[in-house]
């Protein structure tokens, strides 16, 4: 239905501009610009960001943390399997997909905890890019409560998922 459905809303979308009488290039032109725009200005803050997460990942900082906070984490219900994605995902999408397929690997989907990183993945976000991204492009300097806002309802996102999948 995808290969059906995409073509049309597009040649939808274009039918009811031109309709409209918009200068349908003209308006994809600027639009475009203004994307370079933003993506210029968010460049700086993902450079950083990058470089910072793989060497967290090389130190084996990640692993240590969630070997440090497995003990607390167990009793809210996240196994223990579970915490390396947990720990990845506010901080990278692509390297949080690849923690979910080396878990996966390991205890199976249809394991407790292969269901609950499959739900952390589905139903989380990236903290810190999302944070980048926006703050970025809306050139916030100051946000000081906006990352801790966030982590608290990442966390809370990730035991609210491990209880979903215990109660379903």
């Amino acid at each position: 239905m995808g290969d059906v459905l995409i073509p049309l809303l597009i040649a939808a979308t274009l039918a009811f501009a031109l309709w409209r009488r918009v200068a349908v290039y003209d308006a994809f032109a600027r639009g475009a610009a203004q994307g370079l725009a933003a993506a210029r200005s968010i460049l700086p803050f993902l450079v950083a960001m990058l470089p910072a997460l793989a060497l967290l990942q090389a130190t084996g900082a990640l692993g240590a943390l969630a070997d440090l906070l497995a003990p607390a984490l167990e009793r809210l219900g996240l196994p223990r399997s579970v915490l390396p994605l947990m720990l990845t995902r506010p901080l990278s999408g692509s390297a949080s997909l690849a923690v979910l397929e080396r878990t996966l690997d390991q205890v199976g989907p249809d394991s407790y905890p292969g269901r609950v990183a499959s739900t952390l993945m589905g139903s989380s976000e990236t903290v810190f890019y999302t944070l980048a991204l926006y703050l970025g492009a809306a050139g916030v300097r100051r946000a000081r409560h906006a990352a801790p806002a966030a982590l608290l309802a990442w966390f809370a996102g990730s035991v609210a998922a491990a209880w979903a999948c215990r109660i379903w």
